[in-house]
């Protein structure tokens, strides 16, 4: 079994479990790989996180931040998260339990042949001749600065129904996973995990855009005028720039991204929003 582990940059907490999680994962005879940035703090040799597809079982030790860091190496790799404090919507390990909640999958994964895990789906957005890396949480198609006199003039369609146009700052096409992050600080509505549906939310639009849930087999269409570019954001990151008047694709990728381990209590999770 090869097992990958990420732990939150700077946090020199998160570097001291990677390294109990790594020793123990070696003393069952597991190969383990570290990541560049946390081998550095170990003083191990490391791989780019991109390899990791290429595990049975990822690691990620930190905040929601590292889970999609590590999410977007671990391609259908099952990801388990560690939570160190932070909101940990897709963290449900605490780092007193990691130890042996890593201990556990190894031991399903030589009995089954598997580790628990649940699908959870991811959007990606394309254009003329680019795709963007797959979102976990949600895509932004926005103008390259936000504010007054700034964005974009937005067409939005599902699936080639006119929904709203107007000027804004961008649209965001989320995921329930994605629901209580970038979604939820533009006025998006929460989402329970398990519910079937994606989040079309515009951001600071000069029209009334009420946030809008679709069926994940839906497709999201925006067209992009008003300005000389737009900039279109996987999960934060990863900017495509898109010349206009151009148009975004915006639906579920076809691979899901695989949570492992325990599920998160998300109302609990909730209360520490607050």
């Amino acid at each position: 079994m090869r097992v990958g582990i990420v732990a939150q940059r700077g946090n020199s907490r998160a570097a001291y479990l990677a390294g109990d999680v790594r020793e123990e994962l070696v003393g069952v005879d597991v190969e383990v790989w570290l990541d560049a940035a946390t081998a550095g703090e170990l003083d191990r040799a490391g791989r780019d996180v991109a390899e990791f597809a290429a595990c049975d079982l990822v690691v990620s030790i930190g905040g929601d931040g590292t889970f999609l860091f590590a999410a977007r190496g671990a391609g259908s790799t099952p990801v388990l998260g560690v939570n160190l404090g932070e909101v940990g919507f897709l963290n449900a390990v605490a780092p007193e339990d990691a130890v042996d909640a890593v201990r556990r999958e190894v031991e399903r994964f030589r009995e089954t042949g598997d580790v628990r895990y649940r699908e959870v789906p991811r959007v990606v957005a394309s254009g003329d001749g680019w795709a963007s890396t797959p979102a976990l949480n949600e895509v932004a198609v926005q103008g390259e600065q936000r504010g007054h006199g700034r964005g974009v003039d937005v067409e939005v369609r599902v699936d080639g129904s006119l929904y709203e146009a107007t000027h804004a700052d961008g649209v965001l096409v989320a995921t329930p996973t994605g629901s209580t992050a970038y979604n939820l600080s533009e006025g998006g509505p929460l989402v329970q995990p398990g519910v079937e549906a994606l989040l079309v939310t515009g951001m600071c639009p000069a029209e009334p855009m009420p946030p809008l849930a679709v069926g994940l087999d839906s497709e999201v269409t925006v067209r992009v005028d008003g300005a000389e570019e737009a900039v279109v954001a996987s999960d934060g990151g990863r900017l495509q720039r898109v010349d206009t008047p151009g148009v975004v694709r915006i639906e579920c990728a076809d691979e899901p991204a695989r949570v492992a381990g325990p599920d998160a209590d998300f109302f609990q999770a909730l209360g520490k929003l607050e």
